[in-house]
């Protein structure tokens, strides 16, 4: 198991790691929209779904993946009304690649975000050289 953590995302606002690598997958936590210098992105939730993404990204890569190697999600909403806003930005970023998912609409998200996502992926396969 190996602690993976990264200054190109927001650091962890608790007692936790911003992913778990564990064998051949990485566990991320969920990612709300903090900048990696911690300061939360308006209360928009196409603003802050852009940067939950970016969060993700950064995560993954500085666990030796990335966007293309998820093979699951949680998407956790503030509010359900946004489902649609938030399905057209992340389908964006993950440019075909359909991992499986859950969304589930929530009370409240840490800091009061609209979004929350974690993910499972895999490592990245070392290209042979």
């Amino acid at each position: 198991m190996k602690i993976i953590q990264t200054d190109n995302a927001p650091q962890a606002i608790g007692p936790y790691s911003q992913a778990m690598k564990v064998g051949d997958f990485i566990f991320t936590s969920g990612q709300i929209a903090l900048t990696p210098s911690g300061v939360m992105v308006q209360d928009n939730i196409e603003l802050q779904t852009e940067q939950v993404m970016k969060n993700l990204q950064a995560v993954l890569e500085a666990a030796g993946s990335c966007l293309q190697n998820v093979v699951k999600t949680t998407i956790f909403l503030a509010n359900m009304d946004d489902f649609a806003t938030v399905n057209a930005i992340y389908e964006k970023w993950f440019d075909g690649h359909k991992p499986a998912r859950s969304t589930v609409a929530v009370k409240t998200l840490p800091k009061n975000a609209l979004v929350e996502i974690e993910c499972i992926a895999l490592v990245e396969a070392p290209i042979p050289g």
